[in-house]
C-alpha cells in the first residue's frame, strides 16, 4: 500500500516496524505540505493532528482519503465538530502515542459504523488486527497505562518506594513489559501529562487527577526545551 505518514521520523519507523517495509512510505512533518501527497496515498497515518486540530481543514476537500488520526488526547468527534467546514473523507481514530503502534492489535475508534467494512479492508491490507473502542479521550490502553504511571508518581511522592523498586515490583508482580517510570520515559512525560489532563477534563474522575510530582517534572521538562 501507499502509506503517507504525517509526523516525525520516529513515527515513520514505528509504521515500518508495525506494517513492514513492503509498503511504499511517504512522510511529511506538516499538514499543508502533506496535502500534495493525498491523491497518491491509499491510507494516511496522522500522528500530530492532536497537536494542531485547526489543521483539520486539509481533509476538507478530499472525499477519497482514508486517514487514521491520533485521537489519544482529543476525540475524533471533537476534531471533526471543532472544524466549521464539511469533512467528507473517511476518518478513523487510532492510538498514536509513542511505542503503542507496534502491537498485535491497533486500537481504533469510529465516527459511525457505516465505515466498519472500510476499516476491515484497510487492516487486512496492512495485515494487522484491530479493536474498535469508544471514541473517547484517552481511548483504552493509553488511559490505563497513564493512570498507572500517575499512581506510581503518587507512590514515589509519598516516599513509599524508589522509582527502581516500583518498576521492578510492577514487572514482577503484574508481568508488565515495563515498569511505570520506564513506560513514562518511553512515551514521554509530556504525552503522559497532556493525556491525563485531557481525560480529567473530560471525565472529572479523581483517578486521573495529576500527581503534583508528575506535574512538577512535566513543567521542568517543558522549561528545559525552551
Amino acid at each position: 500500500m501507499n502509506i503517507l505518514v504525517i509526523g516525525e521520523t520516529q513515527h515513520v519507523e514505528e509504521c515500518k516496524q508495525k506494517f513492514g517495509k513492503t509498503h511504499t512510505y511517504q512522510t511529511t512533518k506538516g499538514h499543508q505540505a502533506a496535502e500534495k501527497f493525498f491523491a497518491g496515498s491509499e491510507v494516511i497515518f496522522d500522528f500530530i493532528i492532536d497537536e494542531a486540530p485547526e489543521q483539520m481543514e486539509v481533509y476538507r476537500d478530499h472525499p477519497h482519503v482514508v486517514a487514521f488520526l491520533n485521537t489519544t488526547k482529543i476525540s475524533l468527534l471533537e476534531l471533526v465538530t471543532g472544524f466549521a467546514g464539511a469533512i467528507k473523507c473517511t476518518l478513523f481514530g487510532f492510538n498514536g502515542l509513542p511505542t503503542f503502534l507496534d502491537r498485535n492489535i491497533i486500537e481504533v475508534s469510529l465516527l459511525n459504523n457505516t465505515k466498519s467494512e472500510v476499516l476491515k479492508s484497510i487492516c487486512e491490507n496492512l495485515q494487522t488486527q484491530f479493536l474498535v473502542v469508544d471514541d473517547r479521550v484517552g481511548m483504552v490502553t493509553p488511559r490505563v497505562i497513564c493512570m498507572i504511571i500517575n499512581e506510581a508518581y503518587f507512590t514515589l511522592q509519598e516516599g513509599t518506594a524508589t522509582r527502581e523498586d516500583i518498576d521492578k515490583g510492577m514487572k514482577l508482580g503484574t508481568n508488565y513489559p515495563f515498569g511505570p517510570f520506564e513506560w513514562c520515559n518511553r512515551i514521554g512525560i509530556r504525552h503522559v501529562y497532556e493525556l491525563l489532563e485531557a481525560v480529567y477534563d473530560d471525565t472529572k474522575d479523581e483517578r486521573y487527577k495529576i500527581c503534583p510530582l508528575l506535574k512538577k517534572e512535566y513543567f521542568l521538562a517543558t522549561q528545559a526545551l525552551h
